[in-house]
């Protein structure tokens, strides 16, 4: 697969490390030469989309299900992130199910309802809390973070995995968001190898700087690409 093969994109929310202003000219570039891109957009971000430069002939806003080529469909489950918040999906295609959900500042009830039969979770786990306590960064950054409206620490992530592993079958669980800065793969790796080891073998931690490989659910008929999308980052 190859960017010319995809038509089209869920938005979790338009945020500028989610939405680069670049992309409209791309957006332009590909319908000038046949081969329109459809952005799908949640009403409760159309105003950013328009302020965006985003106009209708690039977006088909939604609140409810979304369809998807080859039969594929997605549900949207709406998540608290600053002001207007992101939104997580539940993707089914051919029976398969997976759940993706980043940007979210704490997990809601609502969200865990409805992951449940999934075969695959995508979820983010941004930042260690001792990382981010002891971080540079201001006090206001750092309580927008952690006051559950920013982002999920690893920990949050593990409990809201151990809850939805409970009521699925996934073969595949790959973390998200990772902040660099406040983060690291290491930390993350030795907390699920101390809290989830029987999860090791399944899990995939993302990386922004590089594409993740195709992972394929266990039984055939559907693949699933994630890749890393937060770009405030530095070393670990």
């Amino acid at each position: 697969m190859t960017l010319a093969d995809v038509t089209a994109l869920m938005l979790t929310h338009l945020d500028a490390d989610h939405f680069y202003h670049g992309w409209v000219r791309f957006l332009a570039k590909r319908a000038a030469h046949g081969s329109p891109l459809r952005l799908h957009i949640h009403r409760r971000h159309r105003n950013a989309a328009w302020r965006g430069g985003l106009t209708a002939r690039e977006v088909s806003l939604f609140e409810e299900q979304i369809d998807l080529p080859c039969d594929a469909r997605a549900e949207p489950v709406l998540l608290a992130h600053d002001d207007l918040g992101s939104v997580g999906f539940v993707i089914e295609h051919a029976g398969h199910r997976l759940g993706f959900a980043t940007d979210l500042g704490a997990v809601p009830r609502t969200m865990l309802k409805r992951f449940v039969n999934l075969h695959a979770l995508a979820l983010e786990s941004n930042y260690d809390r001792q990382m981010q306590e002891q971080s540079g960064r201001p006090v206001f950054l750092k309580r927008r973070i952690m006051g559950g409206m920013g982002h999920l620490s690893n920990e949050q992530a593990i409990e809201a995995v151990r809850e939805i592993e409970r009521r699925s079958r996934l073969s595949h669980i790959a973390l998200l968001h990772l902040s660099e800065e406040c983060n690291c793969p290491r930390h993350v790796t030795r907390l699920w190898h101390r809290e989830m080891p029987h999860a090791i073998k399944r899990l995939t931690i993302t990386n922004q700087r590089e594409p993740t490989p195709l992972l394929q659910v266990l039984r055939p008929g559907l693949q699933v690409e994630v890749k890393q999308q937060f770009l405030f980052q530095t070393a670990c």
